[in-house]
């Protein structure tokens, strides 16, 4: 999907503590760097137990709003299994899912990976530069997780090399 005249619509779901926010700060960075405005919104909900959150980023040539119009996500990417039925309203027709077993956390060095494995599989489907996901990566993270986060992004792309376009 190509940014250049439109607005792209994401829409990052999770629970409190699986990296839900930190995606959707990579996915923005990752966009900016880009040149692209970018809108970003969080709701964190009882993030702190444990409970629902998620994360709206948008990004193109102009953006106006940081919500996703409900409906309306070109991606809805999901942290939870449990997220994807509470979360799938937010896809328009057409929109992708990428849901969590699209990776399989037993190829992740840490389970703690996967919010980044899972932005790889999105940015196989995103008009971005490999090498601007990877400087957000290194920009949103502790030096002392960049290699695992990284293997974990190429894992993400390779499976989504795997899914039709």
């Amino acid at each position: 999907m190509s940014p250049s005249n439109e607005v792209v619509n994401v829409v990052i779901a999770g629970l409190g503590g699986q990296g839900a926010l930190k995606a959707s700060d990579i996915v923005a960075d990752a966009a900016f760097r880009s040149g692209l405005e970018v809108k970003k919104s969080e709701i964190h909900g009882m993030s702190q137990r444990g409970g629902s959150v998620t994360s709206d980023v948008r990004f193109g040539a102009e953006v106006f709003s940081p919500m996703v119009p409900p409906g309306e996500a070109d991606f809805l990417v999901v942290l939870a299994p449990s997220q994807v039925e509470n979360n799938r309203w937010q896809l328009r027709p057409g929109g992708r899912l990428i849901p969590p077993e699209l990776v399989a956390e037993n190829t992740l060095r840490s389970k703690k990976c996967l919010n980044v494995a899972l932005a790889g599989v999105l940015s196989a489907f995103l008009d971005l530069p490999e090498e601007h996901w990877v400087a957000a990566i290194r920009a949103n993270l502790p030096e002392k997780v960049h290699a695992m986060n990284l293997d974990a992004f190429q894992k993400g792309r390779q499976a989504a090399a795997g899914l039709s376009r």
